[in-house]
């Protein structure tokens, strides 16, 4: 399954996150697809991860969970959505 990933850096965390992140590795059963630091004040670090248990989703949210707010939203290819609409289509 997909995931995309939304974090925010609490206040003052900013500096302590990007420290941490130079020395994380993801955890296993968790695939980086995709990892973007942004300069917004809403959102600090977009990532897509894949991954088929929940458990290394517990663990990434335990890691990063005192410097970001952290937010999963499951997701799905382009393609495999456009091959779910075809079939609820018909």
């Amino acid at each position: 399954m997909l995931y995309v990933i939304l974090m925010k850096a609490r206040e003052g965390k900013l500096k302590d996150a990007i420290a941490r992140r130079l020395q994380w590795n993801p955890p296993e059963g968790m695939q980086v697809l995709g990892e973007y630091w942004v300069q917004s004040a809403e959102i600090s670090c977009i990532a897509i991860f894949e991954g088929d248990h929940i458990a290394p989703m517990l663990e990434f949210e335990c890691t990063w969970e005192d410097v970001f707010e952290i937010t999963f939203i499951p997701a799905v290819s382009a393609q495999d959505g456009m091959e779910v609409a075809k079939k609820m289509m018909g």
